[in-house]
């Protein structure tokens, strides 16, 4: 299964709940900050929700 990697570019503030409770769940907290997660659909779907909040690319 291949890797992406997820960055945190903007701030969570003033934005609804749910969002910030996605980004929590992908395990962002600090702006800048980078994850790894498998490439796999629940994962796909989170980044969908907050992709106005965070980058992308494929490892």
């Amino acid at each position: 299964m291949a890797k992406i990697k997820v960055t945190k570019v903007k701030s969570a503030i003033n934005r609804p709940k749910n969002q910030k409770q996605i980004l929590e769940a992908l395990g962002l907290s600090k702006i800048g900050q980078t994850v790894e997660h498998d490439d796999s659909p629940s994962i796909l779907g989170m980044v969908n929700k907050v992709n106005h909040l965070v980058s992308v690319e494929t490892v």
